[in-house]
């Protein structure tokens, strides 16, 4: 039997970790690895038309399977391309493995021809970055760099320079065992008994949820229910909590909605669960604050606590249910459940006035019919920007579908590039790409991968030929809009043109029909709907301060707009309210 080269050895291990695909882009010093890629029944290598697509498909992948998933750049320019999808990875707490292959390690510091330093540029996101710069160093760093991505939920980067990558490896050790899962956390003692008094002493408690509650639905709903407390939720919490919650009070943030705001500021005690919402102009300063949270790193840092208390959600809360009190009095909770019903009636007449006749097209609308006609179990990738309104006000979370986007790390063109990676998990379930045509056409490039790999992602382009987002916060800036505007060509044409199928829409009336056919098609598709660029309503008194990306920095004011399906959501959690 031959004897292995390194990068033989490189992607046994990757396989044996669980790693079913390397996306990437080759090339020069990563020949080596694809090589052996080719030669491993285990692992497929995945041919994407810019790193920075494989990065996000990567990161996508991770996210929907929870498992670990790689990507891979040549020297350079090649590996510095997957740094924007690296840092959304990392901010998402993905477990992704980065190559980044190097130039000759006999070159490095000498300002050989595509020099860079991978191991240092990368280490701001991720938890491990660091160089392989002999075979004997290669498997217990690649082991270690595993590790830390799976463990601590994140990225880990190894620079592999192309030579060492062909020598040959070391002779082979015994395998070690890999970490291929995280653990449970419950808290301490101390801080269960702190909580519960905490609860137990509230007359009106919240609860405030974000993507750490995932798999902790019903251990929300019935702590919920003993202590009578509304529950709101983030924009990464809501595909884990806003299903099946009849204590629903909606979402917090700009694009909030709902009374989320009014419940999380009403209460005596606001108890924060797995979310590490960055905009802390939302949160109160004169309540009690508990935060549950599974990365000791993120208690206390957006806001005073009253309690930190480090542990999984699911695991504290099996812990605090049986031990709290239950409380009798749901005044607070039936009050809240009032104010969310009512604000939703006000913003919903807004959507719903002669938006079937309303050409351009309402943007509103098409994330409507769209959440009405896609699958039950549907993946959702969000590109950011205005599509990121539309999904959080439209895609009704039911415990199957999922909703993925660059909710932490705001980069644009994160939709297609997730929707490839999210297809490639399964080719039978259906994947939806909610693309701006700002995001879209900055990686269009990669509609091929879709064509190349015959991956059936279907992109619903919501065109409304501007930065639709940037044109908005200049507004409120007080600013003329500039530079936002853009002028595209017939997308579906483009499509077409691709080898795919492709569809404009520009009528109301058609939406409907285009995007149940476009779903039939087997192979990749796109819908191009021609939307209103003037689709927001502005609050009349918004200052220029109050916006900072996506954050009112000193405003309960949000966006106006529709809310769709939740208000019927929130008229039968009405029915929970007891009549005098």
């Amino acid at each position: 039997m031959a004897k292995q080269n390194v990068a033989e050895q490189f992607v046994d291990i990757l396989a044996r970790a669980g790693v079913k695909r390397l996306y990437g882009v080759v090339g020069d010093s990563l020949n080596p690895v694809v090589d052996a890629v080719r030669r491993n029944s285990a692992i497929d290598w995945i041919s994407v038309r810019h790193e920075e697509t494989a990065a996000f498909a990567a990161g996508a992948e991770a996210q929907i399977t929870g498992k670990l998933a790689a990507c891979a750049g040549s020297c350079g320019p090649g590996n510095l391309h997957l740094i924007n999808g690296l840092y959304d990875a990392h901010r998402s707490m993905a477990p992704v493995l980065a190559l980044a292959s190097h130039i000759p390690s006999g070159e490095i510091g000498l300002g050989y021809f595509q020099e860079t330093h991978p191991d240092r540029l990368f280490q701001e996101c991720s938890h491990y970055s660091e160089m392989i710069s002999s075979p004997q160093q290669m498997p217990r760093l690649l082991q270690t760099a595993i590790q830390h991505a799976v463990g601590r939920g994140g990225v880990s980067v190894v620079t592999l320079p192309g030579d060492i990558a062909d020598r040959p490896a070391p002779d082979r050790a015994p395998e070690s065992a890999l970490v291929t899962s995280r653990p449970t956390v419950r808290p301490g003692d101390a801080e269960i008994d702190r909580l519960v008094e905490l609860i137990d002493e509230a007359e009106k408690v919240t609860l405030f949820c974000g993507s750490g509650t995932a798999g902790a639905h019903a251990e929300v709903m019935e702590f919920a229910e003993k202590i009578k407390s509304p529950v709101g939720h983030a924009l990464r919490g809501k595909e884990w909590i806003q299903y099946d919650n009849k204590f629903d009070v909606g979402m917090s943030g700009l694009l909030g909605y709902g009374a989320a705001y009014e419940a999380t500021h009403e209460c005596d005690l606001l108890i924060l669960l797995g979310t590490d919402f960055p905009y802390n102009a939302f949160l109160p300063d004169d309540v009690r604050i508990a935060q549950v949270d599974v990365r000791p790193e993120h208690l206390g840092r957006r806001s005073k606590l009253d309690l930190a208390v480090w542990g999984d959600v699911r695991e504290t809360l099996r812990c605090l249910v049986p031990r709290v009190k239950t409380k009798e009095n749901r005044r607070f909770l039936d009050k809240m459940l009032k104010k969310h019903a009512d604000a939703l009636e006000g913003v919903v007449k807004a959507y719903t006035r002669k938006v079937e006749k309303h050409i351009p097209i309402h943007p509103e609308y098409v994330a409507s019919v769209l959440d009405e006609v896609a699958d039950t179990d549907a993946v959702f990738t969000v590109d950011t920007g205005m599509c990121n309104v539309w999904a959080a006000r439209y895609i009704s979370p039911n415990g199957r579908r999922r909703v993925i986007g660059s909710f932490s790390h705001g980069s644009m063109a994160n939709a297609l590039p997730m929707a490839i990676g999210a297809q490639f998990t399964d080719r039978r379930r259906q994947v939806v790409s909610m693309s701006g045509d700002g995001g879209f056409t900055m990686l269009m490039g990669d509609f091929l991968t879709l064509v190349q790999h015959d991956l059936p992602v279907k992109v619903v382009l919501f065109n409304n030929s501007s930065l639709g987002m940037v044109e908005l916060e200049m507004m409120v800036a007080g600013l003329p809009s500039y530079g936002t505007a853009a002028t595209n060509p017939d997308f579906a044409a483009v499509a077409r043109a691709c080898g795919a199928y492709g569809v404009r829409v520009e009528k109301p009336k058609q939406l409907a029909g285009a995007l149940k056919d476009a779903f039939r098609h087997k192979g990749p598709a796109l819908v191009d709907v021609v939307t209103d660029p003037n689709a927001l309503s502005i609050p009349p008194k918004i200052k220029a301060e109050m916006v900072t990306g996506f954050a009112l920095s000193a405003s309960k004011i949000v966006l106006d707009g529709g809310v769709g399906r939740m208000l019927q959501l929130a008229r039968s959690n009405l029915r929970n309210v007891p009549r005098p």
